[in-house]
């Protein structure tokens, strides 16, 4: 046997056949059974590295999971942590603002305990006006006292009528019309009519005490004599003493019994 046989031509280039000698068998099976072996151990190996390997992949894959959900847990709590800073910043403002607010409430709140101090103030001040009103100095008793002041008047102008007419024109003024009495006689000369009036006005005409200064009547003869003069001041007199004690009464400033219908009018 040729122990280098050469190979056919005409066989597959791809199958590497080794020609084994008998006597070389022993040695070659044992090299094979060697090499089995070890392949055995290297499969076992492999797979042995196979399982490490796979849990280490699984170990990292399950760490890179994690790892990003922390990143999204992380990247939450930032926003989260802005969307606290920007609340705190709100709130920062709401507590200044409430804060002028409530400054702004405590002066308003004062104000209001001033003007409350001031209404009860003037709410006891009303009770007493109303207290005085409905007193015996009160509104009723003013209104009784006006009425008496106005038939005492009635009565002092009939009184006074007596003396001489009297006239009364209401419009924008008050006016009184005096005039002769059927028994009076105005002068027929202007020297005679002057000598008249000065002789009616040389003495000072007192009413309840009162010397009054009397202005010269240039214009017509009221009275035809001093007697007539005399009654008319004297109830002009009356008139202004009840005038001045009603002023009096009431509080009210005269402005003296010189001004009669000026006192009236305070009236």
């Amino acid at each position: 046997m040729d122990p280098n046989p050469k190979p056919n031509s005409n066989e597959d280039p791809s199958l590497n056949l080794k020609v084994i000698h008998w006597e070389d068998f022993q040695q070659e099976l044992a090299r094979l059974v060697s090499l089995s072996s070890a392949l055995h151990q290297a499969h076992h190996k492999k797979l042995s590295l196979q399982r490490r390997l796979q849990s280490l992949i699984e170990v990292q894959a399950e760490s890179l999971s994690r790892k990003n959900e922390l990143d999204e847990i992380s990247q939450r709590v930032e926003d989260r942590k802005l969307v606290m800073g920007n609340m705190l910043m709100q709130a920062k403002v709401v507590e200044e603002h409430v804060k002028t607010k409530e400054e702004h409430l405590g002066c308003e709140i004062k104000s209001l305990l001033v003007s409350g101090t001031s209404l009860s103030v003037a709410r006891k001040r009303l009770q007493e006006s109303d207290r005085l009103l409905s007193g015996e100095r009160g509104h009723g008793r003013l209104r009784n006292l006006q009425k008496v002041l106005r038939a005492r008047q009635q009565y002092m102008i009939s009184q006074v009528s007596f003396l001489y007419p009297v006239k009364t024109l209401i419009g924008a003024t008050e006016e009184l019309e005096l005039d002769f009495f059927p028994g009076s006689s105005r002068p027929e000369t202007p020297g005679e009519y002057a000598d008249e009036i000065k002789q009616r006005n040389q003495g000072p005409v007192a009413i309840s005490g009162v010397q009054l200064s009397m202005l010269p009547f240039t214009q017509m003869s009221f009275f035809t004599d001093k007697k007539q003069v005399q009654r008319s001041t004297t109830a002009l007199g009356y008139i202004a003493h009840d005038i001045e004690q009603l002023l009096n009464y009431v509080g009210a400033k005269s402005l003296g019994p010189r001004h009669v219908l000026a006192n009236l009018k305070e009236l």
